[in-house]
């Protein structure tokens, strides 16, 4: 699915600042070995995640869903020069091309990669985040929230991708199909909690970001 009309996407891109030659060999390497590539979060996205990250210069990062780890560099663009970014995937297959880009990016020593259920994972944490971003299974969006809320900094965000799901989520199929409806059910949950303030940007596939109160 096209998320902009091509000229405006073009004219976006054109105008935004360059991913680095790392995050474009990824970008290349995912679309030529990995399944399903436009799971990549991609230049303009990409390039908002860092801006988000130099905003906010965070000194911990959890990141759950890795993919081939294009955000999590990203992410690691704007983090205090002593910070980690721990990113949790639950597929070992793409374990070897993030590790060897992270190294590539110059922050393979502040990004640890783990393998395995978020849900189990989380839990064991015993670091505060100043930045969280939920990018796994959409069924489980609600309940990433519930485990990292507490572990989330005052005035720290939490921000959640794909939550437009191609615009589903605005059309019948938010009570037919189980992930239309999950995460239809999460936007509802962020907008009404009430330890947080949010804006759904409509960026690519949407971003909802949520800052702690």
């Amino acid at each position: 699915m096209e998320f902009l009309p091509k000229e405006i996407d073009e004219y976006s891109g054109k105008h935004t600042q360059s991913e680095t030659k790392i995050l474009s060999d990824l970008n290349r390497v995912t679309h030529i070995k990995v399944l399903i590539p436009r799971m990549l979060s991609g230049h303009i996205q990409g390039r908002i995640l860092s801006m988000f990250s130099h905003m906010i210069q965070p000194k911990n990062i959890l990141e759950i869903g890795t993919y081939t780890g294009y955000s999590a560099i990203c992410f690691a663009e704007g983090m205090k020069p002593d910070g980690k970014l721990i990113t949790i995937d639950i597929n070992n297959e793409l374990e070897t091309i993030a590790n060897s880009y992270f190294e590539k990016s110059g922050f393979g020593n502040q990004i640890k990669m783990k393998i395995g259920n978020a849900m189990d994972i989380i839990p064991e944490l015993e670091l505060d985040f100043d930045l969280v971003f939920i990018d796994a299974d959409k069924h489980n969006y609600s309940n990433y929230f519930d485990l990292v809320i507490d572990k989330v900094n005052k005035g720290g965000f939490i921000i959640a991708d794909n939550v437009l799901w191609s615009g589903k989520v605005t059309t019948e199929e938010v009570t037919t199909d189980t992930d239309t409806k999950a995460l239809d059910e999460y936007n509802k949950k962020i907008h009404e909690d009430s330890r947080v303030e949010n804006v759904l940007m409509p960026v690519r596939d949407g971003l909802m970001v949520a800052r702690k109160l």
